[in-house]
């Protein structure tokens, strides 16, 4: 990452991916073992698509050992001591709306250091933030929140708008960033409060989400 600052919120979107996919792993009953995975693939499965996409191998955690070693801490602390909080879903969601945040200023931090344009920035952005969801969702076999009616994708396209006319309007680098974070979190927590959604198109029936 170009600044030592991004290099924090790379760090910190890695725990808060790591942590929503530990104790998502952790309300299904997985072993150890199976935490461990799910964590990894949350916390590192969007930016192993994003690098693929733009050419950028070996992809980041094979060659930075950092994040390999953050996500089995964020894992174990997790798994050691996530039995003694009493709202587990509520510290999933929290946790996963915040690296939401993190992770798409680093995907599109990463698109403009390789000079691409603002709609391909987002893109990857969003990618970055949501693709570790849908794998983990998967796995978990579970309908992803990206393909359901929540406000998920949406705010991190609107949060990285909203960097890039932070930007337009030459506001400092790492405030814009920190905005964009807190939008994209805010966004996310408040639609969710407010059961705010995007409109569906087909008769509503019974959910069979799982």
């Amino acid at each position: 990452m170009p600044t030592h600052f991004l290099h924090i919120i790379d760090i910190l979107g890695t725990i808060s991916f790591a942590v929503s996919g530990a104790f998502l792993a952790m309300e299904k009953k997985l072993d150890p073992f199976g935490v461990l995975v799910i964590s990894f693939v949350t916390a590192l499965g969007g930016g192993t698509l994003r690098d693929m996409l733009i050419g950028n191998l070996p992809v980041g955690w094979l060659r930075n050992e950092t994040a390999a070693g953050v996500v089995l801490s964020a894992a174990f602390v997790t798994m050691f001591f996530g039995r003694y909080l009493k709202h587990f879903t509520t510290t999933l969601f929290l946790f996963d709306a915040l690296g939401l945040g993190l992770f798409t200023i680093i995907g599109i931090e990463l698109g403009l250091s390789h000079q691409l344009s603002t709609g391909m920035c987002i893109g990857l952005g969003t990618i970055t933030a949501c693709f570790g969801g849908v794998l983990r969702d998967v796995l978990l076999n579970s309908i992803p929140l990206l393909f359901r009616k929540e406000i998920y994708a949406l705010a991190c396209i609107v949060g990285g708008l909203l960097y890039f006319g932070l930007k337009q309007l030459e506001m400092d680098a790492d405030v814009a960033r920190i905005l964009c974070i807190l939008a994209i979190f805010a966004i996310r927590v408040l639609a969710v409060q407010w059961k705010l959604s995007l409109p569906v198109f087909y008769n509503s029936g019974k959910d069979t989400n799982t």
